[in-house]
């Protein structure tokens, strides 16, 4: 009768391989393999002894893709918990071992005296010599196994060759461990291991604990939003901290690396614009990194030095509205009457209508962000003397440089009625209702996007210019042409300053005053 191969043996052409399959949920663990393999040789003797070691190494990479998936699945793991070989649990007891002797004689002088059990001796050699039973081994060193199972070195379970292998292991590790501890009661601290086993073995490297990707994200929220920042980093750049994670199938900050990163970025050109994934995706990924490195969470940036070339856009015209194009923007805009409906649910909300109408008009005179003015507040309004001035201000929603600034309103806005608005409009925001509770969205941000669609759609906005920065951009070329000083001009803007000595002095507002009167009327 033929011989049963031994389970995990594989012969292949004349030559021995120890071979398990990989669970299918395991696969994205293990590169997408549906086996491991340990070349045996072609002997099948010296495969024979070689297998069982082979085969605990084998289970040992399964049981790390085993933990990987623990993490990936959110379930805690302890630090340092994960699978050794054979012969690395062997080298940690024996090192663990003589750190228990030195404790020992630090502590007490009587545990040099030379008491070293014969009969253990004996015994020790024995399971080494393979000639115990299961038992007589469980109750010579299972201990020390079921140590290492509880630390998750190692899965063996008493009856299998895979268990009598390590508890073999274990015999030489307490032998060795012995030899050691005698020498030392004749005050030789110098030995070293002198089995093959313990003696060729590279010590396994502690693993660091898991840095949670997800966690380093928060934290670095956190400090954002401790400093006033943060909200629409983490509305924006969250999705897609989530994004690499499940590329990168793993929560584990620590164990992604740059080729991870060059993966993920050459996978996102696929779908979303080049620029898009630099100035967004690897934007985000570099911060958080950053911030882990520089608050010591992880010792390298693995997106540092990932790099993606964008050809910088073709322009075929300036970025700002031309005088005819702002022209027939106002014109459109302050002309504008909502439809009228039956249904109070499908009524364009006042506020909304207002903001059409007016955020135009304001921008095309303060170069204003639309998002600065459509959160002004009532409040926001004054007269400042006999000149009608709008504050931009952190305290009414977002603004880019974090400081108030002051503007004049052009005298038609005012002829237009602006004024009259604000006057006949309750206290509070002037271009969204008020909402009891905690917004999920910025409100003045959703009445900027609204404007922005409705010009689009009514085709008032050309190509190659941003709808709700033209007004800026238009601005900036307006102020040159009518001998605007370009520190005031600045000042209106909200630009920063271009030299440090634009940090010293204030531009009044009666100087801001002065320019803004420069500014022709538009025929409307």
């Amino acid at each position: 009768m033929a011989r049963a191969a031994p389970k995990y043996l594989l012969n292949r052409d004349g030559r021995y391989f120890a071979r398990l399959v990989i669970p299918k949920e395991l696969r994205p663990f293990l590169d997408n393999k549906t086996e491991l393999r340990e070349a045996l040789g072609p002997d099948r003797r010296a495969a024979l002894a070689k297998l069982h070691p082979a085969v605990a190494n084998l289970q040992g990479q399964i049981a790390l893709a085993e933990r990987e998936a623990q993490i990936a699945a959110g379930a805690p793991i302890e630090p340092g918990r994960y699978p050794l070989p054979v012969d690395q649990i062997a080298l940690r007891n024996y090192n663990e071992r003589l750190a228990f002797d030195t404790e020992l004689r630090n502590m007490d002088n009587r545990h040099a005296m030379g008491l070293i059990d014969d009969r253990l001796v004996e015994l020790l050699r024995e399971g080494i010599a393979g000639v115990l039973s299961d038992d007589s081994l469980e109750a010579l060193v299972g201990n020390r196994i079921d140590k290492y199972r509880r630390l998750g070195n190692t899965t063996v379970a008493k009856g299998s060759t895979e268990w009598r292998t390590l508890a073999r292991a274990m015999c030489v590790s307490e032998l060795e461990a012995l030899a050691r501890v005698a020498e030392r009661d004749e005050g030789d601290f110098g030995g070293q291991p002198e089995h093959p086993m313990l003696a060729n073995v590279e010590p396994a490297e502690e693993e660091a604990p898991p840095v949670m990707l997800r966690d380093l994200f928060n934290r670095y929220v956190a400090e954002l939003k401790a400093n006033g920042k943060g909200t629409e980093a983490e509305k924006r750049w969250r999705p897609i901290i989530d994004d690499l994670i499940a590329f990168a199938r793993t929560p584990d900050a620590r164990k992604i690396t740059k080729k991870t990163i060059l993966e993920w970025k050459d996978a996102k050109i696929k779908t979303l614009a080049p620029r898009t994934v630099k100035d967004v995706y690897l934007t985000a990924v570099n911060a958080v990194f950053n911030w882990a490195v520089s608050n010591d969470q992880l010792t390298e940036n693995p997106a540092s030095t990932v790099k993606l070339r964008v050809a910088k856009k073709v322009q075929n015209r300036p970025k700002g509205f031309t005088r005819d194009e702002a022209t027939a923007i106002l014109k459109f805009t302050l002309a504008y009457v909502p439809k009228q409906t039956d249904n109070p649910q499908t009524q364009e909300k006042p506020q909304t209508s207002a903001a059409k109408k007016w955020a135009p008009l304001i921008c095309a005179f303060t170069g204003a962000r639309i998002s600065e003015i459509t959160q002004l507040r009532k409040s926001d309004v004054r007269m400042e003397g006999d000149i009608p001035v709008i504050r931009i201000t952190p305290d009414a929603g977002t603004v880019k440089t974090r400081k108030f600034r002051d503007v004049p309103l052009h005298k038609q806005i005012i002829e237009k009625g602006f004024l009259d608005f604000v006057n006949a409009s309750p206290d509070g925001p002037l271009f969204y209702p008020p909402m009891k509770g905690k917004r999920t969205a910025n409100p003045a941000r959703t009445v900027s996007g609204r404007i922005s669609n409705w010009l689009q759609k009514e085709k008032l906005i050309p190509d190659e210019v941003q709808p709700n920065h033209g007004w800026r951009h238009a601005l900036k070329t307006t102020g040159p042409e009518v001998e605007i000083d370009s520190r005031i001009l600045d000042a209106i803007t909200g630009h920063a300053g271009r030299t440090a000595g634009d940090d010293y002095g204030d531009v009044t507002i009666v100087a801001k005053k002065k320019a803004i009167d420069k500014l022709p009327d538009f025929p409307i």
